[in-house]
């Protein structure tokens, strides 16, 4: 993953980039209703190996910083985690660039959206009712962040790739 200087200047990057954009989105970024468009920066596996710990460290530090407890700061991360590795293998195993961004992007929004809630609940005590709310919601903001944030993203970086 870290081959080089470069790939791990990258990962803290990314790390950073996630940070920021969470920040300047701060408090609809991290809360109960949440809207994350660092979480366009998930798709960044399918080009970039080392974007794995980068969202990951991202996402932590992210919920670290803006107050999250520890089951959301540690779980939270673990869910970017998987994404992002299953995001990173879509890239891998499939050559088509819309095909990857569609698959690769179901990973970061399904996950975010029916495990965060159940997450929530035993971190904050949020009474159950409020989970289809929050599934729904968190399908809605994380498809707009992970596609209309992160394909953009994802084709400009292909791009200067290239």
């Amino acid at each position: 993953m870290f081959k080089t200087t470069s790939s791990i200047a990258r990962a803290g990057i990314i790390a950073g980039l996630y940070v920021v954009l969470t920040l300047i989105t701060f408090p609809i970024a991290s809360s109960e209703i949440q809207f994350r468009p660092s979480e366009g920066l998930t798709l960044l596996p399918l080009i970039f190996p080392e974007a794995i710990v980068g969202v990951f460290v991202g996402c932590v530090l992210s919920n670290l910083i803006t107050g999250c407890v520890v089951l959301d700061i540690i779980f939270g991360g673990l869910i970017t985690l998987i994404s992002a590795i299953l995001t990173y293998f879509v890239g891998k195993l499939i050559k088509s660039m819309p095909l990857k961004i569609i698959i690769g992007g179901i990973f970061p929004v399904l996950l975010n959206a029916f495990l965060l809630p159940v997450i929530w609940y035993y971190a904050y005590y949020e009474s159950s009712y409020i989970y289809v709310i929050q599934v729904v919601f968190l399908l809605v903001s994380q498809s707009i962040s992970v596609y209309a944030v992160g394909t953009p993203t994802i084709l400009l970086m292909n791009r200067l790739l290239k």
